[in-house]
């Protein structure tokens, strides 16, 4: 098959750019889902990022109800296997106790995204249920870092990541309950964005109130990329609990220009989790840069009970899967998880959390409150909080103190290892307040390592300005202009196929 652009001609664009050239009549959607295909099959096997391709979308993009006319033009767009659902569509969760579970209907969000223009060919891993940091049980797959296939590439939106990374699809589908659009974004080197609560919409599932802590958005490589999807995607659908915002003016047109002077507060200490010294240098050197851009710099830190946070923040979680594993259960008419169908660790979650009771969850919204306060409070005085994406280097395959396949029978010790690594990103879901990783550090080990800035709720505009500025200051070469080993313009990713 001969494909509309060279490797290198592909890996150039970004989703915007592609969509452009639709528009102007150079390339058909056809054609960037046929040069998408191709290279997710270029770099899948050595990443195993994506679960399966719809071969109908592929061929024909006007199907499925995507707007050919949207902002995004057709282009291919792939879903993590995790929340929003596709009519007609496996949804597999991750897990072999879900394999064959197929959607009835597209979510809300779902039709956003086609009203958008995007052509959704494909869905990606994530660990069973969204709950670990890694996509990494060899019963179901095995998702590798294309910087590293040695290392894993965190999760819970492990395929999304790689495949952007690897450069197969310039954008793709996440989510995020606890750092799980910015964790792999950072440890692969994408842009990834958190959104404020009252954003995109979890309907007819779940909304902001019942979700709480989970939003949805996009990996990209490039901000103009992740301030379309927001622009395009963003709303309520009727009925919703909780307020939804619109700013006054677009993302897209916001990051045209910079913003003010930023007073930025640099952080690796939260409580009783800080970054490794090489992380916190990274950190540090970020933070010089960002006064080089004419930005006041300091050392400061939230007035918060970390500890009450973070214990909050794990009663949410527990709870929540809990209910989601039972639910799943009663479907099927099963009184308890199947051992060989369900792995450990979301079992014991199941037998921790399902007697939650309503005065655990008061206690848990009570710190939910004086932790979403304590953050408003720093704001009034500060607009950016800077942080690592994780206080440790990312763990390799097979590292299973992480992964819900672990055989710790203690689940509260388990949930304190995860955050003993991913400590910076989980109380923005906390308080739904948004935050974003940008690729602007290295790790020891050579992989990327996420620069995290957070800001006060409906700030997300801000952050991407931010992210805007820096992206010209560098002139676009995000990960100090490198390309992971495993990408689509790489020789040596086509011979190991």
């Amino acid at each position: 098959m001969t494909l509309p652009m060279s490797w290198d001609e592909w890996a150039e664009h970004d989703g915007i750019a592609l969509a452009a050239r639709v528009r102007n009549g150079e390339l058909t959607a056809a054609e960037l889902a046929a040069q998408a295909a191709a290279g997710i099959a270029r770099v899948n096997p050595a990443l195993s990022g994506v679960v399966e391709m719809f071969e109908d979308a592929i061929a024909d993009p006007g199907s499925n109800d995507t707007d050919l006319d949207g902002p995004f033009a057709g282009l291919p767009f792939l879903m993590k296997d995790l929340g929003p659902t596709m009519k007609g569509r496996l949804q597999e969760m991750g897990s072999l106790y879900m394999r064959g579970n197929r959607a009835t209907a597209d979510t809300f969000l779902t039709g956003k995204m086609r009203a958008a223009g995007l052509n959704l060919i494909g869905r990606t891993t994530t660990p069973e249920f969204g709950v670990c940091s890694s996509a990494d049980n060899p019963a179901v797959y095995v998702t590798r870092n294309p910087w590293n296939t040695d290392y894993t590439s965190c999760g819970s939106s492990a395929g999304s990541a790689v495949v952007v990374a690897a450069g197969a699809v310039p954008i793709a589908h996440a989510s995020d309950g606890g750092g799980s659009i910015r964790i792999p974004a950072g440890v692969n080197g994408n842009i990834g964005l958190k959104v404020s609560r009252g954003v995109f919409s979890l309907s007819p599932h779940l909304s902001d109130l019942s979700g709480l802590v989970s939003i949805q958005g996009c990996q990209s490589r490039s901000v103009r990329d992740t301030a379309a999807f927001v622009d395009a995607c963003r709303g309520a659908a009727p009925g919703e609990f909780m307020p939804f915002w619109s700013p006054a003016e677009s993302t897209t047109s916001m990051i045209a220009r910079d913003p003010g002077r930023l007073r930025i507060a640099l952080s690796h200490q939260w409580g009783d989790y800080r970054a490794t010294p090489h992380i916190a240098a990274e950190l540090e050197k970020v933070g010089r840069f960002l006064e080089g851009l004419g930005h006041d710099v300091d050392h400061a830190l939230p007035n918060l009970d970390y500890r009450a946070a973070f214990a909050a923040q794990t009663t949410c979680y527990i709870s929540n899967f809990a209910v989601a594993i039972a639910n799943m259960l009663a479907a099927r008419g099963l009184e308890r998880p199947p051992a060989d169908l369900i792995e450990p660790v979301n079992t014991r979650i199941w037998e921790h959390g399902r007697h939650t009771s309503y005065a655990d969850r008061a206690r848990m919204q009570a710190v939910f409150n004086t932790t979403s306060r304590g953050f408003g409070a720093f704001f009034e005085d500060w607009d950016i909080i800077l942080t690592p994406i994780t206080a440790l280097p990312t763990p390799k395959i097979g590292t299973t103190e992480y992964l819900t396949t672990s055989e710790n029978p203690d689940v509260l010790d388990w949930f304190g290892n995860l955050w003993r690594n991913f400590a910076y990103t989980p109380l923005a879901n906390l308080c739904g307040i948004p935050a974003i990783s940008l690729p602007l550090a290295a790790q020891e080990n050579g992989l990327p390592l996420g620069i995290q800035a957070i800001a006060k709720q409906a700030d997300d505009g801000l952050l991407l300005q931010l992210a805007a500025q820096v992206e010209r200051a560098i002139g676009g070469k995000w990960n100090g202009g490198r390309k992971p080993p495993v990408h689509v313009t790489s020789a040596a990713t086509a011979s190991a196929r």
